[in-house]
């Protein structure tokens, strides 16, 4: 029976291994894990084995969750939607949001965040048009970026999506290539105080086709604590 230590270190050679196919420095791929429903036990346990960013979908289960954790010095993200009236608790738990998608949110962020320190945001885009998904679409990004760089107390390092959801993994490969793009334009448009560093794209069973892709932070969850 595979344990998350294993895991972990499967996934970090099948990382370098993609990066090896696509020319890339492993060094430029961190591994955000998951760790929604997860208990405290099972994160400490991950944590053991190395692993410091995680990431959680809601604020009110990692509230309740991180002041549980034996394990120190841990960097946390959230992942999953968020709302304006829980912002003020979003920025007191995470160290990085990636879903801001749109002003208003952006706008609150900022409010919250601007007598503390510039909050580091990702903004989230529905690449696939998908209805039912948060994210702004592809050819709103460059204008949000542009009005997110006159927001103090706010950093936009970069942008994240979620693709339309596929049995293949090959399936997700130009919806990574269209974020990339995306990225590649707004960073072109050298809007002052935006970093554009951040690709944050690819879960448990496409990573690999992210990581070829340039994907810097990769969201694997089931992947990590699964056991088989």
């Amino acid at each position: 029976m595979s344990h998350p230590a294993t895991n972990l270190h499967m996934i970090q050679s099948r990382i370098a291994a993609a990066c090896a196919r696509a020319g890339r420095d492993p060094s430029q791929v961190r591994l955000v894990v998951v760790s929604k429903t997860r208990t405290p036990e099972e994160i400490t346990a991950v944590a053991s084995g190395g692993q410091t960013l995680f990431a959680e979908n809601r604020v009110q289960e990692a509230r309740d969750k991180i002041p549980q954790l034996r394990a120190p010095g841990l960097e946390w993200h959230l992942i999953g939607p968020l709302q304006r009236n829980k912002v003020k608790a979003a920025l007191e738990i995470f160290d990085r949001i990636h879903s801001v998608d749109s002003l208003e949110l952006a706008e609150e962020i900022s409010k919250r965040a601007e007598r503390i320190r510039p909050f580091p945001v990702l903004m989230q885009i529905n690449v696939g048009r998908e209805p039912q998904k948060s994210g702004v679409l592809p050819e709103q990004a460059l204008p949000l970026a542009q009005a997110m760089a006159t927001l103090p107390g706010i950093v936009l390092q970069g942008v994240m999506t979620i693709p339309p959801q596929s049995l293949d993994p090959e399936a997700a490969r130009p919806w990574f290539q269209a974020l990339a793009r995306l990225r590649a334009t707004i960073a072109a448009a050298a809007i002052p105080g935006v970093q554009m560093r951040e690709l944050s794209m690819g879960m448990s069973h496409d990573y690999e086709i992210a990581v070829e892709e340039g994907a810097t932070l990769v969201r694997i969850g089931s992947a990590v604590f699964e056991r088989s």
